[in-house]
């Protein structure tokens, strides 16, 4: 991976994830001004619920781009060895062929 798809990566992965705090309504401390405190805390604890359930999507979302990338780039990485392996063949029975011919000294 070149440093510029890295750092364009990286910056993307952050801006999601300060989107995704900024979304999160849970994690502010803000004191309630109800009256019934009791209608607060079931208002409290719901939005708080509701606020890592989707911490935890946005972290499934991400793990799985995270792996995504990681398998598609072991793809790239085996599949550019047999290329590799194969031109080696190839330039191989091109000596074998020299020498049957007896082209080579």
């Amino acid at each position: 991976m070149s440093e510029g798809e890295h750092g364009r990566s990286y910056r993307r992965f952050v801006l999601l994830t300060v989107i995704s705090f900024q979304c999160i309504s849970g994690l502010g401390d803000s004191p309630s001004t109800s009256n019934d405190a009791t209608i607060a805390d079931a208002h409290s604890s719901s939005s708080s619920k509701t606020g890592l359930e989707i911490l935890y999507i946005c972290l499934g979302v991400a793990g799985f781009v995270i792996l995504s990338i990681f398998l598609f780039k072991h793809w790239q990485k085996k599949k550019r060895e047999e290329q590799h392996a194969r031109l080696l063949r190839l330039f191989e029975e091109d000596d074998e062929l020299e020498l049957e011919l007896g082209l080579q000294d």
